[in-house]
């Protein structure tokens, strides 16, 4: 999503710094508006830089859309790993921010958070992710009241499915840690690891395209009179709404009966009668 969505601010005139972690990355995406710009949002010194860059410059918003995916149930998930996460999902977003904002408020300008419809709801095994999406929501909240007397606008957008390669690595991470399982553990979520893996493959398969979230993105950075909140695709746009208005044991069960299908079959039979 952050390669299309700077191609598409290019596209409509603006100049993008783009954020990559690797040269390789940044010579796939350099064009005509789209400067790429080594940026590891966890590295104080490569944040710094940045800051640098901009000093002077007239910058429009900043759209923070770095972020990673890790499924494991709480129980088996190590610290370690909560911890990083957090870093990059949550701890570093606010680093770029804090670091951004003298420009942005010399330019009244906007900020624009990459949440999800895991920021809103939370399935088994995306305690960690959902955390720190459900956190960065909160921040946003106080961020946008915090500055609004001062011009700068925050907005919020909720992606559901979206058609990115971030999945495919979620995947490989979650065999990872299924793998590391002690056997306990493995008899209690073996069944569930494999069933949101799969969950996962077929919810980025059905979800918008890139380029369709990009609009969206680029729509919530430059339209002169934003929403607070935004979501891409039905599915985020309806559960987002479900997850306001449910009892939780209610929207519990929706979430269930959506990822009993996904179960091995050998062991569906006892995931409806736990439903």
């Amino acid at each position: 999503m952050g390669a299309a969505t700077a191609r598409e601010l290019a596209r409509q005139g603006y100049h993008v710094l783009a954020g990559v972690r690797r040269e390789r990355d940044g010579d796939a995406l350099r064009a005509a508006g789209v400067e790429p710009v080594i940026l590891d949002i966890t590295d104080a010194d490569q944040i710094a830089a940045l800051a640098a860059r901009v000093d002077g410059a007239t910058v429009r918003a900043l759209v923070n859309n770095a972020g990673i995916a890790v499924n494991a149930p709480v129980e088996a998930l190590p610290l370690a790993d909560w911890r990083r996460l957090f870093e990059v999902n949550l701890f570093g977003h606010v680093a770029v921010t804090q670091a951004l904002l003298p420009a942005l408020l010399r330019s009244r300008g906007r900020i624009v958070n990459i949440s999800s419809l895991g920021g809103r709801v939370a399935m088994p095994a995306y305690g960690a992710y959902a955390g720190s999406k459900f956190a960065l929501e909160a921040v946003s909240d106080a961020l946008r009241q915090e500055l609004a007397p001062h011009g700068v606008q925050v907005v919020v957008v909720e992606p559901g499915g979206v058609q990115t390669a971030m999945n495919g690595r979620g995947a490989a991470a979650a065999a990872d840690l299924a793998a590391a399982m002690t056997d306990p553990q493995r008899r209690r979520y073996g069944s569930l690891m494999q069933a949101v893996v799969a969950h996962a493959d077929a919810f980025t398969k059905a979800g918008r395209s890139a380029d369709a979230a990009a609009r969206v993105i680029a729509k919530a950075a430059t339209t002169p009179r934003p929403r607070s909140r935004y979501t891409i695709g039905r599915d985020a746009a309806v559960l987002t709404r479900l997850a306001r208005v449910l009892p939780g044991r209610l929207l519990d069960r929706l979430v269930a009966a959506d990822l009993r299908r996904h179960f091995p079959k050998e062991t569906r039979g006892a995931v409806a009668a736990r439903a």
